[in-house]
This record gives C-alpha cells, sequence and structure tokens, in this order.
C-alpha cells in the first residue's frame, strides 16, 4: 500500500483538509499521514469547514515531522512554501509534490469573510486531492 505524508508549517489548516480530502478519495488505496515542520493544534474552522462537506477530521491530531522518520513514504506533498523550505531530508524515494495553498489562519475581517476564506482554500484543496489520488493511485 502506497504511503502519502502531507507536509505544512504547522499541520493546523491546509495539511489537515489535504489528509481529509485524500483519505476520502484514496479509500483503502493508500494510507494517508500529515504532519508539521512545527505544531499548532489543529484549528476548530478547518474542522468545521470539512465538517461542511461532510468529512469528519475532528479526530486528527497535529503531528511533527520528526514522528514520521522511520516511514518510507511514496509521496510528500508539501502545501506551503515555508514547509518546503524548511523541510528535513527524507532519506527515501518518495516522489515530492508541491502546491503553495493560501493560508486561510491568516485570514482577517468578519467571521463570515475568514469562514469564506476557508471554504475558498477548501475547495481549491479538495480539486487538488481528487487530481492526485486519480493521477497518482
Amino acid at each position: 500500500m502506497k504511503k502519502v505524508l502531507v507536509l505544512c508549517t504547522g499541520n493546523s489548516c491546509r495539511s489537515q483538509l489535504a489528509e481529509g480530502y485524500l483519505r476520502y478519495f484514496a479509500g483503502n488505496k493508500a494510507e494517508i499521514f500529515s504532519a508539521g515542520v512545527e505544531t499548532h493544534g489543529v484549528n476548530p474552522r478547518a474542522i468545521a469547514t470539512m465538517k461542511e462537506d461532510g468529512i469528519d477530521i475532528s479526530a486528527h491530531t497535529s503531528n511533527n515531522i520528526s514522528e514520521y522518520a522511520g516511514i518510507d513514504f511514496d509521496y510528500v506533498i508539501t502545501v506551503c512554501d515555508n514547509a518546503r523550505e524548511r523541510c528535513p531530508f527524507f532519506p527515501s524515494n518518495a516522489q515530492k509534490f508541491h502546491y503553495n495553498f493560501p493560508d486561510p489562519a491568516k485570514a482577517t475581517g468578519t467571521e463570515e469573510e475568514i469562514l469564506a476564506q476557508f471554504r475558498s482554500v477548501r475547495q481549491m484543496i479538495k480539486d487538488y486531492c481528487e487530481a492526485f489520488v486519480k493521477d497518482n493511485l
């Protein structure tokens, strides 16, 4: 079974959304993990936004990349430039992918404006994950 790691800065929003969608689209074709170069906890708005789309990520945890040092990943997907730049060397043959999604956690404005940013990024990540699974798994 293929192993996929989604990597972001804090494993709080974008990587959590991607983990949820990759699990959904991949089904039993792959094991999906997410981590950050830091850990910031899972963002409550990320949980709420995914719930709106029928995916429950409330049991996800915020993990540090060092926790997965012994796993030989097939794919590593960085979802922000910061993670790509700070990503430690992986002693594996993992194929690397990168897409710099906007960080919805940095959205400002009213609660509705912030949620609109979360929904927009959620859709971008959903589309990316669906295509990734179709093309690679």
